[in-house]
């Protein structure tokens, strides 16, 4: 089989299922407590910059007041050790340069960006989407792994975690203003005749006019978000070391501002201490889960006296005593507001930021660049089930210390987390599972007949399998697992296919060698970006190998130019077995020697015909991409299409010389494709893939 028609066939509808019948650790707990050792973790600042040369002797810590022995103490880093190479500037396209996805081992700052739009009023959503946009644009590093998560949606949390850039983005595109915010349409609302003061008694109360609107959603909006940061946090703890959560909100009160408390004092005091009791549940959960909370109070500066969008009445004292009710009332309320989220992020060991029309999430990233873990042997009286109150100094002067504020006296071996199922996990872990060693590639593709689908290749290494014999034939129960996760994580799409791999014995020896290869289709019922995800069960032994990628579904609907994902193939040397030249390739292994050649394949929709010629006018530029930066540009090719059967479906490979001195590791292939035959100027399609420079064998 040739290249090209080996490429042709990667991209047909058809389902491949070679030899299948369809049919965290405790080392990885920054936070510990057990009855061994309580551990915690600390940041050092000076001059707002992190400290990260200090030694047990700098530090003294203390439990309830007593001073501890520092038994255990390291500082450990979330950034490479080398700085990150900065993306290309010369084309606008480069910007949006794909990284490699991170693996457990590697250093990384993990931080779950959940938007609060159940307490976010219109006019700050707007602010949060642009300072969300220059976040993951500007400040964002490669070793950085970010979910963006909105607490009025129903929430897959754990899968959202990624360091590819082309899905948050497409995250902060989706946020937008919940009509079930409990803040309403502005952060404070304008007032408006008649009006009386709280005190002297005329007009309605000030209160009613500045304070959280009531809504049509069940009166629930702030339970709903307490659930939603509970979720995240269970979701955070499944994933090693120490990572933060930054909560974006306009309204995070402790007390129930919708009450009259002129005449239901003693009623407001349950519901604040009701609220006060759930969100310490929550920044202990962040404790145990080694969760740092940073809360962001997206109210900013806000003028508190009379501004024109308020009206009032009344003669001249009447007028001053609004004003300076008003100005008081929406002084409090904006207090108010954030000192649930204040409360969290200090019991946490982290912080606030508000009074700020600036997020500062650069402040955030610098804190969670690296910290101190700091243990010491906890005494018998330790497990009393009563909160410890920890605190913690550090000796040398101008240097400032922030660590969790405490915690309650009940040990790790008391508070064991229902375990999750193993593939379920796998799936949902942004850095997979490799029990089974296994290679996956997926990309969109679409046909007339069985219309739009997300195909995924997948190479399973034979010998993570377990094999038993049986008429002269070596058998294995696999089962596979495929998901497709939309918006806020939540699956859009499933598919499960469970058999038995059996071979003859010189498919099975074939097989340790090669692997065995497979291919399957998903449905793809609507446009949009999504993770991919897949995992492999052997049954025998429980060992799972998973992995994910992100794909791109374009509408053809609406009949623009569009793209297939990219087929890669190698030109790998032959190999004489039997006397005959044979050379083995697979879509799911994209592992490539420098100073070789690689084939692509991919189809073109929707291109347009020129005028003149009823022909397509497509150009194609290619780019190698590699740690970001562009090293070397192919030249510009026209799309032949004079062989082609259906223009509306255009068929296209192109052939690449890798240069010989690509160094191993992660490459990117950018390819553009433009439409010379539209008049007027649309934007170009482009499509990525990745591949991985190998030495040579």
């Amino acid at each position: 089989m040739n290249k090209k028609t080996f490429l042709a066939v990667a991209l047909s509808l058809s389902v491949f299922l070679p030899g299948l019948a369809q049919t965290k650790t405790d080392d990885d707990d920054v936070v510990r407590i057990t009855t061994n050792l309580v551990q915690i973790d600390a940041v050092v600042l000076k001059n707002g910059k992190l400290v990260p040369n200090l030694k047990a002797e700098d530090f003294e810590i203390f439990q309830d007041g007593k001073r501890q022995t520092i038994t255990s103490f390291a500082y450990i880093s979330n950034v490479p050790a080398n700085k990150p190479p900065e993306t290309a500037k010369a084309d606008e396209r480069d910007k949006s340069v794909p990284v490699a996805p991170l693996k457990r081992e590697d250093p990384r700052r993990t931080i779950a960006i959940v938007v609060d739009d159940l307490g976010l009023s219109a006019e700050s959503m707007s602010d949060v989407r642009r300072h969300l946009r220059k976040f993951v644009n500007e400040q964002m590093q490669p070793h950085d792994l970010v979910a963006i998560i909105r607490t009025g949606m129903e929430i897959g949390a754990l899968q959202q975690f990624t360091n590819d850039k082309r899905l948050l983005t497409r995250a902060v595109d989706q946020l937008r203003w919940n009509a079930c915010s409990r803040v309403g349409m502005h952060v404070l609302a304008p007032i408006h005749a008649p009006y009386r003061d709280p005190v002297r008694g005329f007009g309605d109360d000030a209160r009613t006019h500045v304070v959280i609107p009531d809504n049509s959603c069940g009166g629930r909006a702030y339970d709903d978000s307490l659930q939603a940061m509970r979720y995240v946090i269970e979701a955070l703890a499944e994933i090693p070391g120490r990572k933060s959560m930054m909560v974006l909100s306009d309204s995070i009160q402790t007390e129930d501002q919708g009450a009259d408390t002129f005449s239901y004092a003693g009623a407001a005091s349950l519901e604040t201490a009701a609220r006060i009791e759930a969100l310490r549940r929550i920044a202990e959960m962040a404790i145990r889960a080694s969760v740092v909370i940073y809360s962001i109070d997206t109210q900013g500066l806000q003028p508190t006296g009379i501004t024109a969008a308020d009206s009032g009445a009344g003669n001249l004292r009447m007028v001053g005593d609004q004003s300076n009710s008003v100005m008081a009332a929406r002084s409090r309320t904006l207090f108010d507001r954030r000192a649930g989220g204040d409360m969290i992020a200090r019991q946490t060991g982290g912080f606030q930021i508000r009074n700020s029309n600036d997020y500062q999430f650069g402040r955030v990233l610098e804190d969670q660049t690296g910290y101190y873990l700091i243990g010491y042997r906890p005494g018998e009286e330790t497990f009393n089930r009563r909160f410890h109150k920890i605190t913690a100094k550090v000796k040398r002067s101008g240097m400032t210390l922030r660590t969790r504020y405490g915690f309650f006296g009940f040990s790790e071996e008391d508070n064991v987390r229902m375990p999750k199922p193993k593939t379920n996990l796998a799936l949902m872990s942004p850095f997979g599972a490799q029990d089974i060693k296994i290679d996956f590639t997926s990309f969109f593709a679409n046909d007339k007949t069985a219309g739009s689908v997300v195909r995924s290749f997948l190479y399973v290494d034979a010998k993570d399998l377990t094999f038993e014999v049986a008429n002269a034939k070596h058998d294995a129960k696999i089962e596979l697992h495929g998901v497709i996760f939309g918006t806020n994580g939540v699956p859009v799409e499933q598919l499960r296919y469970s058999g038995l791999v059996s071979l003859p014995v010189n498919e099975y020896e074939q097989s340790l060698r090669d692997g065995i290869r497979i291919r399957f289709d998903m449905p793809a019922k609507k446009p949009g970006a999504y993770q991919v995800r897949v995992a492999a069960l052997d049954v025998a032994s429980s060992r799972v190998g998973a992995a994910g990628q992100f794909v791109l579904v374009p509408d053809l609907t609406n009949k623009r130019l569009a793209a297939s994902g990219i087929v890669l193939q190698g030109a790998s040397e032959s190999t004489e077995t039997g006397g005959v030249a044979t050379s083995v390739a697979s879509p799911a292994v994209r592992r490539f020697e420098g100073n070789s050649d690689l084939y692509s394949a991919f189809v073109i929709y929707n291109a347009s015909l020129d005028a003149a010629t009823k022909q397509p006018n497509l150009v194609i530029e290619s780019k190698l991409f590699r740690d970001g930066k562009r090293v070397f540009s192919y030249p510009e090719v026209a799309v032949d299409t004079s062989n082609q059967t259906d223009l509306g479906r255009i068929f296209v490979t192109l052939k690449f010389r890798l240069a010989a001195d690509l160094e191993p590791g992660h490459c990117y292939l950018q390819i553009v494709i433009s439409d010379k035959a539209v008049k007027g100027k649309l934007p170009p399609v482009v499509q990525w893939t990745d591949f991985v420079i190998v030495k040579p064998t």
